[in-house]
């Protein structure tokens, strides 16, 4: 080690020099992570051109993180005195400091290697999500990957780096500093870094061309703190918008005729549905299976054999063919499935404030009488689902409430789903027993559909842990248990079962939404009362509740702005496909994308689908913003609470919520 006389002839900033060899050691580790992913397949195709600007750009957004990073260190070597900082345990302080960042370098990586690996990008707000979700997400990342492994290597490179430059960074920490010299630097970088963090925008990354560009651009530090501060985006400010008036006339259309409660149009949505039958008192039981995008199964052409069961519903059921999913993340589903309402930019409604007393499909039906339920195989606290559902007219039903020996098998999300659907089928016996007549509606979600893949041994051939395909057909087989267990059961001959998912697997979050991706099985199976065939028509995953309502004949108050798509004009076809900020909307042959900084596009689409050039219309670009404008408008203003299903002029007068007009006689 150097003697405390030969520090004299240091440079009286010596000592921040640590700080900047910790930025250095950042820098370096960023950029290498960046040419690590550029070699990837699904990157590598990029021009020099586009390569070169992606570069660029990212050495900017790694230059301000590593400038944001060590600035506690950069204060923390201000704030000693020099008898302080020439003090042996400051100094290895200061060296336990540097191998934590080190560290922290060298983790960054890994962490955003195995994140584009299961979501396309870099670290964006799922990211900042799932810290929220200790249990789950690393009980998830513990069995999914080596972990013990991976961090033990890391240590050991981190205490390499630590040990050659020891010497050194032992001499510079020691460094004497005058005291004004020391607050005027720790002051300037202050300010220097948060003017950095307020010029620098992660929209820089928007002037590249692809999708690849933009991510490979990016920094993960950087965009996990821009994902958390815009976890919610206001639609009016970022969106291209119409006056409010005419938006909600344009939607008011789009929905076709209706008894609406008010000729006001900035009063809503809500119109009265008086179908022709009456009112069908079935059990529901609706599932929602995790990431069961619709190339899995074999009715959409998958040759792998992973899906009998569900390919022997699609035969015996009524099969909508051509759903699209809402967004890529569990929440988005559940909030399709329940609200039927277009996905706002953000998080999901069932991550926000002010999301209880909301006009649901639970409040429908426990506005009709029934038992109304929300079961989940995990716990579910994650993503504010028991929160959300137990505000909305749910009695919440999770992994807590699944007694020991019926949950034998279970990894870090929940249960598996066999031993969930034995709680259902309990809970359904058990609601039959008390109230005979009285009909029940079940929202299940499920998780075995996820990594790391594990399920209960012997059920497929299929070793367990090996993959997706084989928790498909994992989930596929729990299906079918589901089935025949409640065939078995006196209420299976009045329950319609539907099942579909969350959202698809590859549903990744980038800009460019992957729409082929989005497309989700919905079958409903009902053999005593509903006649199997195929529905090919485009249908959105909000039009699942007004469908479901529609075939059981309610007479209701409606605020959906899903479609009850076997009553209605295939003319007014489409769907809703979004991620945390970019909306689309497709219609017949058009695609029209929604992006912040009130960007709008309009792509063609060929007869298979697929996504096409740039095209000019007018009236679908101005549906696409209307349909997002109301349904943010709605919520946020209040028009989307939940209101008892007796006539407007009852509510609006205070009169007490009595049970008429549109509840069935008991």
């Amino acid at each position: 080690m150097a003697n405390i006389g030969s520090m004299k002839s240091l440079p009286i900033s010596a000592r921040f020099w640590v700080a900047g060899l910790v930025a250095a050691i950042l820098v370096l580790a960023s950029e290498a992570t960046r040419v690590a992913l550029w070699l990837r397949a699904d990157v590598s195709h990029l021009g020099v051109v586009e390569w070169l600007a992606a570069f660029a750009t990212g050495t900017l957004f790694d230059v301000v993180t590593a400038a944001f990073l060590v600035m506690p260190l950069v204060i923390w070597l201000a704030l000693a005195p020099d008898r302080v900082a020439r003090h042996p345990l400051w100094r290895a302080a200061t060296l336990a400091a540097v191998f934590a960042a080190t560290f922290v370098a060298l983790l960054l990586p890994v962490a955003e290697w195995l994140f584009w690996d299961e979501f396309g990008g870099r670290f964006n707000f799922i990211a900042v999500d799932y810290l929220l979700y200790t249990h789950e997400v690393l009980g998830n990342i513990w069995e999914s990957y080596p972990v013990g492994r991976l961090l033990a290597g890391i240590a050991l490179l981190a205490t390499i780096v630590v040990v050659v430059l020891a010497r050194v960074l032992w001499r510079w920490a020691g460094a004497g500093v005058a005291p004004r010299h020391r607050t005027a630097m720790a002051g300037a970088f202050v300010a220097l870094v948060a003017g950095c963090v307020w010029q620098v925008d992660s929209d820089l990354k928007g002037r590249m061309h692809s999708d690849a560009s933009r991510e490979l651009a990016g920094n993960g530090v950087f965009e996990f703190f821009a994902a958390n501060r815009r976890s919610e985006l206001s639609y009016d400010r970022h969106y291209a918008t119409l006056p409010l008036g005419e938006a909600l006339g344009l939607v008011r259309d789009e929905m076709g005729p209706a008894d609406w409660v008010s000729r006001d149009a900035a009063q809503g949505v809500e119109r009265r549905v008086k179908p022709q039958g009456g009112e069908k008192r079935l059990n529901v039981v609706l599932v929602s299976v995790e990431s069961l995008g619709a190339e899995f199964l074999g009715a959409y052409g998958d040759a792998r054999g992973l899906t009998p069961n569900l390919d022997r519903l699609a035969r015996e059921s009524l099969w909508f063919s051509n759903v699209y999913a809402t967004g890529n993340r569990t929440v988005r589903g559940l909030e399709a499935l329940a609200l039927a309402l277009p996905p706002t930019p953000g998080q999901s409604i069932v991550r926000r404030p002010h999301n209880d007393k909301l006009f649901s499909l639970g409040s429908v039906f426990e506005d009709k009488g029934y038992g109304v339920i929300f079961a989940y195989g995990g716990y579910g606290y994650f993503d504010n689902m028991n929160a959300f559902f137990d505000a909305n007219d749910y009695r919440v039903v999770d992994r807590g409430a699944i007694p020991g020996d019926r949950a034998r098998f279970a990894n870090a999300w929940g249960v598996a789903d066999e031993h969930l659907y034995e709680q259902v089928i309990a809970e359904i016996d058990r609601d039959k027993a008390t109230h005979p007549d009285k009909p029940v509606f079940v929202h299940v979600m499920t998780t075995s559909n996820h990594r790391p893949y594990t399920y209960p041994a012997g059920r497929i051939d299929i070793p367990s842990g090996s993959g997706r395909d084989g928790a498909v057909k994992y989930t596929d087989y729990a299906i079918g248990r589901l089935i025949e267990g409640a065939r078995g059961r006196p209420w299976f001959d009045d329950t319609v079962f539907v099942i579909t998912a969350d959202h698809g697997a590859n549903a990744r979050g980038t800009s460019r939404i992957p729409v082929d991706k989005y497309r989700i099985p919905v079958l409903v199976y009902a053999p005593k009362h509903v006649a199997p065939r195929r529905i090919e028509r485009l249908m959105s995953q909000i039009d699942v509740a007004p469908t479901l309502l529609g075939l059981l004949d309610f007479d209701y108050y409606n605020k959906f702005f899903g479609r009850d798509v076997l009553h209605s004009d295939p003319a007014g076809d489409r769907a809703f496909v979004a991620n945390f900020q970019t909306l689309g909307y497709l219609r017949g042959d058009r695609y029209v994308v929604l992006q912040p900084k009130r960007k709008v596009e309009t792509f063609g689409r060929n007869g298979a689908g697929d996504i096409a050039g740039l095209v000019a219309d007018a009236a679908a670009t101005r549906e696409a913003m209307a349909f997002y404008q109301v349904a943010s408008h709605v919520f946020r203003s209040g028009l989307y609470r939940d209101e008892e299903q007796v006539p407007p002029a009852s509510r609006r007068a205070g009169e007490p919520t009595q049970a008429v007009a549109l509840m069935p006689s008991r």
